[in-house]
């Protein structure tokens, strides 16, 4: 993003990209706010992204009037109720741009194909293609979980400081859904180590008994995002995991590099 104090005014064209540079701007600053917790000052604001004063208060009082932004009490802004309705949309959508590279797991591995976001403190699952086995996983989308009990949380957090880790499980709790459920913050960011050091998680009997899940994240997805395929503990043994995991982490990589394209996905 631009950084100079030079005033623009809103049809100026940003001559690095073509676009017009107060969007640029606009979007810029909704994205330094959710990376500063989702409520900052104007000063904050300037000095994080080397624009003027100014000018951030003319992009912001423009985004408060369209309800993007909301001014706090305390004359900090924070982001406001309608960017909730374009997060739902297009968390929707992009479960719609994962079906056909999920439909592919299915085909080369055979299980239960799945797509979740972090959402808050939650996983939820946005996108499923069920295995063509009669006996198979089948988790239903819109479906939210905590996520120390399942692979595409592990995934998901991976790479996610140990105190924020820490805080999301002081504030969710870790209830055992099985017997084999991480239920200390100790055990679970062991966990997320051997995420690390492996390159992809697993839920072993941990969310229900007799299923085993495989995951791993989608790098540079717009927003965190892991897939993962799931099926009985049977099928899914670790000599199959040597088989699947390399094809997870190739889906994973073409999902990622289409997320990034200008004209979306197009397998």
């Amino acid at each position: 993003m631009p950084t100079s104090s030079a005033s623009t005014t809103d049809s100026a064209k940003s001559p690095a990209s073509g676009g017009v540079q107060s969007l640029e701007r606009a979007f810029d600053l909704l994205e330094r706010m959710a990376d500063a917790g989702g409520e900052v000052g104007l000063s904050e604001l300037s000095t994080s992204s080397g624009l003027p004063l100014p000018t951030i208060h003319r992009l912001m009082r423009t985004l408060v009037a369209c309800g993007y932004v909301r001014q706090q009490a305390n004359r900090r802004y924070a982001l406001g109720p309608r960017l909730i309705r374009l997060g739902e949309s297009a968390s929707r959508l992009l479960g719609t741009w994962a079906r056909p590279y999920l439909a592919r797991l299915v085909e080369e591995t055979g299980e239960t194909a799945n797509m979740a976001l972090l959402d808050g403190d939650e996983i939820v699952y946005v996108a499923q293609v069920p295995s063509k086995h009669s006996m198979r996983m089948f988790t239903e989308v819109g479906r939210r979980v905590l996520p120390h009990s399942t692979g595409v949380g592990k995934a998901l957090l991976a790479n996610t400081p140990d105190s924020e880790v820490r805080a999301l499980l002081a504030r969710t709790g870790m209830p055992a859904a099985t017997d084999k459920t991480i239920t200390t913050p100790e055990g679970f960011l062991a966990a997320l180590e051997d995420v690390r050091r492996r390159g992809y998680a697993i839920d072993d009997n941990e969310q229900e008994i007799g299923v085993r899940c495989l995951a791993v994240s989608v790098p540079e997805s717009p927003t965190a995002a892991a897939i993962s395929i799931s099926g009985p503990a049977g099928r899914v043994t670790e000599a199959a995991t040597e088989k699947i995991v390399p094809v997870l982490q190739q889906v994973a990589a073409e999902l990622s590099a289409a997320l990034a394209s200008s004209g979306g996905p197009t397998s």
